[in-house]
């Protein structure tokens, strides 16, 4: 192991896309000078901030869950003013609504779309020929995104350089502890096994599906996880659907959305997508789960399903599947809410835990950090308290 770093600001732990953006907030807005990123990958953004549906939220997702859908409403303009050249809005979205087994009916989607301030109108025609009008009671045109992760790397990776934030790549961190000589310590590993000590004031644990899997004084958070094995089919659209992004509510259904990062489409069941699940612990790496997984593909069922709604989409062409850990928070699995997870660990003053199951959540983290008391410098005068 090398010998204790002279002190660090923060180290970040994840190079997803929370870890890049908050190690870019610390940097310019609250003025730290000395910023670590640890990420396990070779590069930014390779895993759950990449392997998803790449959609940019406007509320219309989660009609059983108020403030998720509100959230998602305020922070979308935000985002596409923030970010764009990152977001691609150049295709058509629909929301249809089934006609059995559904948890929503067309009447309850549109209120609750006035509610959230949600634009839509019903689809012409053309649109809802697509769509098997015995399964299906209502198809709306809404407003939704796409981001394309790769261009989203880009940003930060520029960003992150500007602002004078050290990255370690290939590198995992495995123990957070109480210091002694600062505040926190963190001993990172790289894929070359060298060690090395990091001795800092605040920690940053961005890790989505890796928040429990440190050793040391870490004892976990609080807030129960549940993780999910996902495949994502990536699918080459015929005509008909190649401009398009649909979803069908609100239930056992199905997503299909562009993937601007390789010009496909994907496509997500609620009943298929999902291959495996746990509850999060100590002990059991996720990653090291989806390592050993055989990921056999589940995209025929898929697309035997969605194409009872859509008898297009048998003209598709599976391409490709991303598969990944998917982490959610236990206490809402029932209204499909998507909260941002914000811990600080009373025990270990200055770490922070941070979850956000979608891209937009960005924001609810910023705000919260806007109000937290950050200071960066020396650690003399923590020392002698």
């Amino acid at each position: 192991m090398s010998d204790l770093d002279c002190g660090q600001d923060a180290v970040i732990i994840g190079g997803g896309f929370y870890g890049a953006a908050i190690a870019v907030y610390l940097a310019k807005q609250r003025g730290f000078k000395r910023v670590v990123l640890v990420e396990r990958e070779g590069a930014l953004m390779q895993r759950a901030s990449y392997n998803n549906q790449a959609r940019v939220h406007n509320g219309y997702h989660y009609p059983r869950s108020f403030t998720t859908a509100f959230r998602s409403r305020i922070n979308l303009p935000r985002f596409v003013q923030d970010w764009p050249d990152v977001v691609r809005q150049d295709f058509t979205k629909l929301y249809a609504i089934a006609r059995r087994n559904s948890k929503v009916t067309a009447k309850q989607f549109q209120r609750f779309c006035q509610e959230i301030g949600a634009e839509l109108q019903p689809a012409d025609p053309a649109l809802r020929a697509l769509f098997e009008p015995r399964l299906i009671e209502e198809v709306f045109l809404v407003q939704e995104y796409a981001f394309d992760t790769t261009k989203l790397a880009g940003w930060a990776e520029q960003e992150l350089k500007e602002s004078g934030v050290q990255i370690r790549y290939n590198t995992r961190v495995t123990e957070i502890s109480k210091g002694t000589q600062a505040p926190l310590e963190v001993v990172t590993q790289a894929q070359n096994g060298v060690k090395e000590l990091l001795s800092c004031r605040y920690v940053f644990n961005c890790t989505y599906s890796g928040l429990n899997q440190f050793k040391g004084d870490f004892s976990g958070v609080r807030s129960g996880l549940k993780q999910e094995i996902t495949e994502m089919a990536l699918m080459q659209m015929p005509d008909s659907l190649h401009g398009l992004g649909v979803t069908v509510m609100d239930g056992p259904f199905f997503s299909m959305m562009p993937f601007p990062a390789r010009g496909l489409h994907t496509l997500s069941h609620v009943r298929y997508t999902p291959h495996l699940n746990w509850n999060d612990e100590q002990g059991i790496d996720p990653y090291e789960k989806l390592g050993q997984y055989e990921r056999d593909s589940r995209v025929d069922r898929m697309v035997r399903d969605v194409g009872r709604y859509i008898p297009a989409v048998f003209e598709a062409k599976h391409i490709d599947s991303l598969f990944e850990v998917k982490t959610v928070l236990v206490k809402n699995e029932g209204d499909d809410g998507r909260p941002i997870l914000f811990e600080r660990h009373q025990d270990l003053p200055g770490c922070y835990s941070i979850l956000g199951g979608k891209i937009d959540n960005i924001y609810d983290v910023l705000e919260k950090l806007d109000v937290e008391i950050l200071s960066a410098g020396p650690f003399t005068n923590m020392q002698e308290k």
